[in-house]
């Protein structure tokens, strides 16, 4: 399955995994200072947020395609396309 986005879809999940980056950068260097637990942990979370956010785009954006191409598509890719949906789907959960 390739991953086809519209330029703008395409922005948003690079801003989002940029942001991610840059969360995660803190929180080595919180660490590495010895800064609050509760701190770190927050900053983690907000980390893990944005990955996730960055993944259900794209996985948005893949369903999008693939149901196009599943309405032309035969009964048996149609269920195998859904398969493979549902474990990426699933791999974020």
């Amino acid at each position: 399955m390739e991953l086809a986005m519209a330029a703008e879809e395409l922005k948003t999940v690079v801003n989002r995994l940029r942001r991610a980056q840059g969360q995660i950068a803190g929180v080595i260097k919180m660490i590495e200072e010895g800064r609050d637990c509760e701190e770190v942990v927050t900053q983690l979370a907000a980390a893990s947020r944005a990955l996730d956010k960055a993944g259900f785009a794209i996985i948005a954006t893949g369903l999008q395609h693939c149901l196009t191409d599943v309405d032309m598509a035969a009964s048996g890719d149609r269920e195998q396309m859904r398969a493979r949906l549902e474990k990426l789907f699933l791999s974020l959960a």
